[in-house]
């Protein structure tokens, strides 16, 4: 009874109070400026079926979304929600036609397939189907962060992506929106600095290892900004990097800034920042014990690391330094 009511209710949410279908969701998703608002709505919309917080859904299908690109065993989802599930998932081990789309057939064999639009199939492709099979999944456990903590270290078997999840939650809950594209560059355009690409250089101290990062030299004291929207993992003192900040990014990448002379006061591990904050100042901090400076020159040491649900590597961020510099300078 519950699962025809939820149905229904949001068939009328969808139809009714948005006049959405998904067929014409699909066709809008090349739409930029409207999709991310089709899927704020819809996530609110599931919201009060499912007492799942928005931003914890729009988490899970942002984080799924990420990884599909660098992984060669996920497909690439299309449409309107990322969220993939693998056929014997979906429509159980036990099964022996994983593209069944027979709700009976596979609740008997305890897939996750899920009739979310009453159309009397389960159907792996359809968006409202694959939203409200996962979102009854988190609902089994129940609607707490714990909870849904709970929920996800079960089902990805995985306690970083779980940490990864909640940390996008976090960036959306406290910015209210899916739009949060901007970047900046990480030093005031006001400022002397300079740069080039370092990335892949051999590094020495420490053992052998190479570069990941770029290196922005400039003077002490000079104010580091976070150069997106993100979540602090880590503020504080490492061996290589000195004095250094960790934040990510709704696109799940990891920026790290190493070598400061300090932190923006008060700042600390869990606080959400945005483009342009100030988290610290340059220094020549590393190398060494706790409070080690000046083995080397003044720089920002930037890195960019990018984390598939697995395994996490860095890339060269010189590239994408260039675009938010010369974006930087455009807007005077």
């Amino acid at each position: 009874m519950k699962k025809l009511f939820l149905s229904i209710l949001l068939l009328t949410l969808i139809s009714n109070s948005y006049s959405l279908s998904f067929a014409s969701a699909r066709q809008n998703e090349a739409d930029k400026e409207n999709t991310p608002q089709l899927r704020l709505t819809f996530f609110k919309e599931m919201e009060a079926i499912y007492q799942i917080p928005w931003y914890y859904i729009a988490a899970i299908d942002q984080f799924e979304r990420n990884i599909q690109p660098v992984r060669k065993d996920i497909p690439e989802k299309k449409g309107l929600i990322a969220i993939y599930f693998p056929g014997e998932k979906w429509a159980g081990f036990l099964h022996p036609n994983y593209e069944d789309t027979n709700p009976g057939r596979i609740q008997f064999f305890a897939g996750f397939g899920e009739d979310g639009d009453g159309d009397g199939k389960a159907d792996r492709n359809n968006d409202t189907d694959v939203l409200v099979a996962y979102l009854s999944y988190l609902s089994r456990y129940g609607n707490t962060e714990e909870n849904i903590i709970k929920a996800l270290n079960d089902y990805y078997r995985n306690e970083t992506t779980t940490k990864i999840i909640s940390e996008m939650a976090a960036i959306y809950r406290t910015f209210n929106t899916l739009e949060l594209y901007q970047r900046v560059f990480p030093v005031p355009k006001w400022n002397n600095y300079s740069y080039r690409s370092t990335w892949g250089d051999a590094r020495g101290w420490g053992g052998v290892r190479i570069h990941e990062g770029t290196d922005i030299f400039a003077g002490y004291g000079t104010p580091v900004r976070s150069v997106s929207y993100g979540y602090i993992e880590i503020l504080g003192w490492n061996k290589f990097g000195g004095w250094r900040i960790g934040i990510r990014d709704t696109n799940n990448i990891y920026y790290y800034y190493a070598h400061l002379t300090g932190f923006k006061k008060e700042l600390k591990e869990g606080d959400v920042v945005k483009p342009g904050d100030v988290i610290g100042y340059v220094g020549s901090s590393g190398y060494g014990s706790p409070g080690t400076q000046g083995k080397f020159p003044p720089h920002l040491h930037f890195g960019m690391y990018k984390y598939n649900g697995r395994n996490e590597w860095a890339f060269d961020p010189t590239p994408y330094l260039r675009i938010w510099e010369r974006n930087s300078k455009k807007n005077k």
